[in-house]
This record gives structure tokens, C-alpha cells and sequence, in this order.
């Protein structure tokens, strides 16, 4: 066992969220292997409370450091790194110009491995240690992002992008080398040798994953929801109702279904650890049938807000217990870093989107990103938080790391003051360690 001494911030499930952080000013943990070897949180509290009962656990001391619980990030991008920043007028012209070009890149083996290594070193080093990702819709691409997870234990969900139309070449999932199978069939039998090989491997899971609708044809996501049916601890993940022009192409698409959300439970694909990106523009009748069906929403502020496609609708989903948490959707999102994504959602909720502007707390909003989105994820008392039990990934952050960010949390006067500060003045810089399964590794200063 090994124990830090530091202040810790961690979260009360039994509370409700915008009032659910616990601040230890002088807290101890305690982490040590559980009967499999997996590194948990054994004991958590005020230092004076617990110093005895572990007086003789080697301790790491770190004055004037905040232990905190490693972000979880619920919706992002492993292929869009490079375009990360790239002017467009919108959702679809930015896939058009700068996403399927460089997504039709990773049909490259060796082009997957290193990208998948500055990706997930991306992660780390701004305090992610759980990440539900899309890859390409090319096989080595998920490979390339599992194995390097693996490598890094980082808790990583993907699966190979289901889109066999609408969209280039390139891009899309392709037919069997020997000609016997169409594209369709050929993702389909991917799909499910991936889960065989990956789905359960250490810290790592797979998800069933359209693009989204439009890209998928009928025979293909009835196969994606036969796959959720066999297989029904895999995660499910897409897109929905990010953008008018989208949510127009998909009604057109399937005029059979209620609404574009309800097309993917048309073919079996919501249900509990389905995560569906964006959810923008919903109606009730839409919340209440994820909410229903277990379903889930990854709030991307950051790239709703860069690409113009909306506000999610945080009061709504909140009224009708919809549940949901935070994603950054790098490459549309524009930063790897929780900071900024906490601040985007701060942002949308003070839009007031036609409607009296909603003033997200500062500790709903790190719950959104840790506690909550692990919940979300169907991973709650796993990850996201460091009760006892929980898996040992957190970060070490130094509200020091700039002048600026050390001259204003001095004169913090709550905790609630504390917590945004860290927010709105904080990137990448506030990330001092990165700890995974007792695994330090040590962020670079910048």
C-alpha cells in the first residue's frame, strides 16, 4: 500500500450534484491492491483521522497540491487530432473538408500507432484517465488505440466506426479482401471479432459504434443492434441531434421513426451503456426516452459552441432526469484539457439560450466531468471518484502552476470559489501528475 498526503477533493454519490464535493484541506489516501492486484482506494479522510491506523504506510507528502479524481472523458475522437482548430461554417463542412481526409489516413497501420500514442499521452497529461473514443472505421485503428491504452492503462472505450455510405471512399468501412462480403457484412464480422479480442482485456472495454445514422444504411444498423443483443455489456456509442441540418438528413433517411433519436431504438441500439454525442435539440418527449431506455448524453460544450451548432439544455435534462456528463469531442472540441471543457458548459449554461441563464456550480460542474460522467457511463464506484473501492487513477494539480492561478486561489474564500478559479484559469499547466492504477507518471512542466 501507499498513501499521499495532500488536500483531497472527492464526491458523495448520495448527494445531490451541485452540492456533492468533499474538501479535505489535510487529507490522506490510501491506495493499495485489492484481491485481483487492481490498485483501489482503500481509505480516504482528514490526515489526523487515519495517520494512526496507517502509520506504517509509506506516505507521499505534497504540500500545497489538490488530489483530485481522474477526469473521465465521455466523447471523443482518437482520428481528429490533426484538425483540431480548423476553420468551417459547420458540423457537416468541417467533416466534408478537414475530418474525412484525415480520417482516411488511418488506414495506415503505422500512421494508427503514432497517432495513437500522442493521443493517449494527450489524455494523461491533462488529467484523463478514463476515455470513451471514437476510432476510425478502419480495423488497425482500433487496434493501434486498445494496444497503446493497454500499455498505458489508461481506462479506454472505442470500437470501429460503423458507416458504410454517404461519405468518401476513404472513409468508409470496406468490403472483404476476397470480394465474398459487401462493406456492410464485413464491419458487421469486424465488429464482433474486436469484442472477442479486446471487450474486457485489463482496463479496457468496446463499443458498438455508428457514426451516426445518415452514414449507416438499414442493414447495418440492424446488424449494430443484433451485435448490442448478443453482446450486452459493450457500450453503444454515436452521434444525435448536434446540428438542424443534420437532424433534417437523418428525418429524411428514416421517416419511420418518431424522431432521430428514436431511429437508433428503432434498430435495439438505446439502452443502459448506450452514449449518444451532443443531444442538442430535444424535445421532452426525446429526454424522457433516454432517460427511459438507460441511455445517456456526452455534452460536448466546446464544440457545439466552435462548430455553432447549439446549447444543450442542461435545466431540461435535469427536469426530466435525463442522464448525462461531460465530453471535449476533440478533434470539434478544441482542447484535450477538462478545464476548458468545464468552462465551455459554464458558458452555455449562461447563454440563457432564450430562457432565464442557468449558473452551472462549480462543483457540478467537475462532478459532470468525474463522478457524474462515470455514472453516466455505467461505471460509477469504478471511476471518476476515490471513495473506497474506487480504481486508483487521480490527478495531482498545483493551484500554483501560474502566477496568475496562484494569486487568485490564495484569496479563495470557499470552495466553491476554489473550484472555479481551477476552472476558468486552468489548462493543461494545472495537471502536475497523472496517477493510473498506482502507475505515477509525471507530467512534463511546460
Amino acid at each position: 500500500m501507499k498513501a499521499y498526503r495532500a488536500a483531497i477533493l472527492r464526491f458523495d454519490p448520495a448527494r445531490e450534484a451541485a452540492r456533492s464535493a468533499i474538501y479535505e484541506d489535510d487529507g490522506l489516501l490510501v491506495v493499495g491492491p485489492d484481491a485481483d492486484g487492481t490498485q483501489r482506494v482503500q481509505a480516504v479522510g482528514p490526515y489526523q483521522d487515519l495517520r494512526q491506523r496507517f502509520a506504517q504506510v509509506p506516505v507521499e507528502h505534497l504540500p500545497g497540491r489538490i488530489i483530485a479524481p481522474g477526469f473521465v472523458d465521455m466523447h471523443n475522437h482518437f482520428p481528429q487530432t490533426n484538425v483540431i482548430g480548423s476553420p468551417a461554417d459547420g458540423l457537416l463542412p468541417w467533416l466534408e473538408h478537414y475530418t474525412f481526409p484525415e480520417e482516411s489516413r488511418f488506414s495506415d497501420p503505422a500512421y494508427c500507432a503514432e497517432s495513437a500514442a500522442f493521443f493517449i499521452a494527450e489524455l494523461l497529461r491533462n488529467g484523463v484517465t478514463t476515455a470513451l473514443t471514437f476510432a476510425s472505421s478502419h480495423p488497425a485503428s482500433v487496434s493501434a488505440l486498445f494496444d497503446e491504452a493497454l500499455r498505458r492503462r489508461l481506462r479506454l472505450i472505442t470500437g470501429l466506426c460503423l458507416m458504410d455510405r454517404h461519405a468518401p471512399p476513404g472513409v468508409l468501412n470496406a468490403a472483404s479482401t476476397d470480394g465474398r462480403l459487401d462493406a456492410t457484412q464485413q464491419s458487421l464480422i469486424d465488429s464482433e471479432i474486436l469484442i472477442q479480442q479486446w471487450h474486457g482485456r485489463d482496463r479496457l472495454g468496446y463499443a458498438i459504434t455508428p457514426r451516426f445514422a445518415p452514414s449507416c444504411s438499414d442493414a447495418q444498423l440492424r446488424g449494430a443492434g443484433e451485435l448490442a443483443a448478443r453482446y450486452p455489456d459493450v457500450w453503444i456509442q454515436s452521434h444525435v441531434a448536434e446540428n438542424r441540418d443534420e437532424i433534417e438528413w437523418a428525418r429524411k433517411l428514416f421517416p419511420a421513426s418518431a424522431s432521430y433519436l428514436a431511429t437508433y431504438g428503432d434498430f435495439g441500439l438505446l439502452r443502459r451503456r448506450a452514449v449518444y454525442g451532443h443531444c442538442i435539440h430535444f424535445d421532452d418527449a426525446d429526454r424522457a426516452l433516454m432517460r427511459d431506455s438507460g441511455a445517456a448524453a456526452a455534452v460536448c460544450p466546446s464544440s457545439n459552441l466552435f462548430l455553432g451548432s447549439g446549447y444543450f439544455d442542461f435545466a431540461a435534462a435535469d427536469r426530466v432526469g435525463m442522464a448525462y456528463g461531460l465530453a471535449s469531442d476533440v478533434g470539434g472540441g478544441t482542447s484535450f484539457s477538462p478545464f476548458h471543457t468545464m468552462l465551455a458548459a459554464y458558458y452555455v449554461g449562461r447563454s440563457g439560450q432564450g430562457k432565464p441563464a442557468l449558473s452551472l456550480s462549480a462543483q457540478h460542474l467537475w462532478w459532470q466531468h468525474t463522478a457524474g460522467a462515470a455514472q453516466a457511463l455505467g461505471l460509477a464506484g469504478m471511476v471518476g471518484n476515490l471513495t473506497p473501492g474506487c480504481e486508483a487513477d487521480f490527478v495531482v494539480l498545483n493551484p500554483q502552476a501560474t502566477p496568475l492561478l496562484a494569486r487568485r486561489t490564495a484569496c479563495a474564500n470557499s470552495l466553491d470559489e476554489l473550484l472555479f478559479a481551477l476552472i476558468v484559469l486552468g489548462d493543461d499547466r494545472l495537471v502536475e501528475k497523472t496517477v493510473i492504477s498506482q502507475a505515477l507518471l509525471t507530467i512534463p512542466a511546460n
